[in-house]
């Protein structure tokens, strides 16, 4: 299965070798695409990984659902799963992707996302979110789960997600100009199609918010 991580960038900061060495443990030739906002803290992405691609856009034009949709149509030719990681979500596990990958093995997913877990200095507030969100124990949904979750059945979190992209094509993509939840709304869009989501507990990421 070809395999593309996103990420979105804006002055990443000192965590950023922190996030390029987590993705590095993960299974060897990984491709990456990463969409950066014209940084200006002086982040060095002349020194990607090989085979690693940069797409620079200005930062007034950065929207969270069409800027994943323009990373979309620079994805490499075959992609069939993309996943997308933000700046701050440092992969946990050296297979935490490929604890992610493997919810796609079921033809009915079209989309899985992962357990965040709290930072090492978060605040109780911000721990707490995390574990009531992201408990340790996988499951997959499906619009059946509506009449009991109501909203939660179609929650997900780009922070740490993958797509089938098929799937994610067929039904429109992320929508164009929204400042927050285009992972939600494409996910409702996927579940309204008959598709499944899965929450796979053993893809960790660090990823929290004080």
């Amino acid at each position: 299965m070809s395999v593309c991580l996103i990420v979105p960038t804006l002055n990443p900061g000192p965590l950023w070798p922190q996030w390029l060495a987590a993705v590095q443990r993960q299974q060897p030739g990984v491709q990456c695409l990463v969409v950066d906002s014209h940084s200006t803290d002086g982040t060095d992405f002349s020194a990607l990984p090989a085979g690693w691609k940069l797409l620079r856009i200005d930062a007034a034009d950065f929207n969270h659902g069409g800027t994943r949709t323009l990373a979309l149509q620079n994805a490499p030719a075959g992609t069939e799963v993309v996943v997308f990681v933000t700046q701050d979500a440092l992969l946990a596990t050296p297979n935490a992707l490929q604890y992610l990958q493997s919810a796609f093995v079921d033809p009915t997913i079209a989309c899985a996302y992962g357990r965040q877990l709290p930072h090492a200095d978060a605040t109780p507030l911000a721990a707490h979110a995390r574990s009531f969100n992201y408990t340790d124990a996988s499951r997959t949904l499906s619009m059946a789960d509506q009449q009991q979750l109501g909203l939660k059945t179609c929650f997900l979190s780009n922070s740490f997600a993958a797509y089938r992209l098929a799937d994610l094509l067929a039904v429109g993509g992320f929508p164009s100009n929204v400042i927050l939840g285009e992972d939600m709304s494409i996910t409702a869009r996927l579940l309204m199609a008959g598709k499944r989501v899965a929450y796979v507990a053993e893809a960790c990421a660090y990823h929290s918010h004080n």
